[in-house]
């Protein structure tokens, strides 16, 4: 898929929580076509301790108002500056990297999509795509307290949705691995993003029931194209780039269940 290096201008600057911040951006030109999954590398300018771009999930795309989102996690100065920018304000952009979900070549009714922390922010144009090719997905999203779910209402436009806090301030107490629906339901695919112990305790999960499954790899990105090599993970064909051969990997490549 062919790569793009675009200034974005900042639509809306929306803070969801202290820690985090949803940018909606838009270009003068119709946006290029990306894949739930895929993801941006966001020029930070502004700040002199930051060198390098940010790799950041894309959220979401409305083709209709010819928008991008991002949601963003406030963890250092590179993303502390981004979550600064405001209306017109201007940033770059190189995408669409990297290789996204695989959607089911027909309707299927039986797709989970666990989220964790800001890895849920992929899932939300994965449940739109999934919705727009005719099947009705699931999610189940999973945080520490009711405060750092994030934005359940746009999930529900697309699906039925599941959460567990670890305080048991929303839906049920624990992790998402502990929610009872796991254990009512049978699902023919699972995606999931998030935290990597989270994410190898789902594909644990899906490889005890036989059930097909996509996570989304969180590595340490620098260049997002393949040159730095510091995002590496050592799959069943060796080492490889995820920012090039992923970060969407079916877990059957992995070694995590060796």
């Amino acid at each position: 898929m062919k790569k793009y290096v675009l200034d974005l201008t900042v639509v809306e600057n929306v803070r969801l929580h202290a820690n985090y911040v949803l940018l909606k951006l838009t270009s003068s030109a119709p946006l290029p076509q990306m894949q739930a999954g895929q993801f941006a590398e966001l020029r930070v300018d502004g700040s002199p301790t930051t060198f390098l771009r940010r790799p950041i999930s894309i959220n979401f795309v409305d083709y209709a108002r010819n928008e991008v989102w991002f949601l963003i996690q406030l963890v250092g100065d590179g993303t502390r500056k981004l979550a600064e920018a405001s209306g017109g304000d201007v940033i770059n952009a190189m995408l669409p990297l990297g290789k996204g979900f695989t959607l089911p070549d027909r309707s299927n009714n039986r797709l989970l999509l666990v989220g964790g922390g800001v890895g849920t922010a992929p899932l939300l144009y994965l449940g739109a795509q999934l919705l727009e090719a005719g099947s009705k997905p699931t999610f189940l999203l999973g945080a520490r307290s009711k405060d750092d779910l994030l934005q359940l209402s746009e999930f529900a436009a697309y699906g039925e949705v599941y959460v567990t806090t670890e305080d048991g301030s929303a839906g049920e107490k624990g992790y998402v691995t502990d929610h009872t629906l796991l254990y009512n339901n049978s699902f023919e695919q699972i995606y999931t993003c998030g935290p990597k112990p989270m994410m190898m305790a789902v594909a644990r999960y899906a490889a005890a029931h036989h059930t097909e499954c996509e996570v989304s790899l969180e590595n340490t990105m620098a260049c997002g194209i393949g040159a730095c090599l510091c995002c590496v993970e050592n799959t069943t064909e060796g080492h490889l780039c995820v920012c090039q051969e992923g970060p969407v990997f079916n877990i059957k490549r992995l070694l995590w269940q060796l």
